[in-house]
């Protein structure tokens, strides 16, 4: 576990992101990891201070379910979305305790039918090595325009 290995993940997930493989992105994420999109910019408690999402793994499940399903007609077409990484920054890679933490500038595009929404920010990923592999127990997404009005996202940054 080192930090090639790190970056190599995050661009890993990006990349099963934009395929729609969905059942392989979920099985990157630990049973207790959280995905984390903050409404302020530093923000530090997703729980009391409200936020764009804070969804725990069975939220995910869901929402993979729905963009799954077949009589998803909100998905009809389907949403699309490209992921461009600038390369991931490693903020730890300690192998000792296990914890290994990497942030990651990014633009994100998502489109469906003929809307295109973009958005900037930064990707941290707070992973953990479980039997040789990574999983990730924190995915905080911090968007440059936190304030702006939103449409709806419907994949995943």
């Amino acid at each position: 576990m080192n930090e090639k290995a790190i970056a190599d993940f995050v661009y890993e997930e990006a990349r099963l992101l934009d395929a729609m493989q969905w059942e392989g992105w979920l099985g990157l994420y630990h049973a207790e990891a959280r995905y984390w999109v903050p409404l302020e910019w530093q923000q530090q408690d997703p729980v009391l201070q409200p936020s764009l999402m804070y969804e725990d793994v069975l939220l995910l499940k869901v929402r993979v379910e729905r963009l799954s399903g077949e009589r998803t007609f909100s998905q009809k077409p389907k949403s699309r979305c490209h992921h461009l990484l600038q390369a991931p920054q490693i903020v730890e890679c300690n192998a000792e305790t296990g914890v290994f933490k990497a942030r990651t500038s990014f633009l994100y595009t998502e489109t469906r039918g003929d809307t295109l929404e973009r958005y900037s920010g930064w990707a941290s990923h707070e992973l953990i090595a479980i039997d040789g592999a990574f999983k990730i127990k924190l995915k905080r997404i911090d968007l440059i325009n936190f304030d702006a009005p939103f449409g709806n996202i419907q994949l995943f940054m």
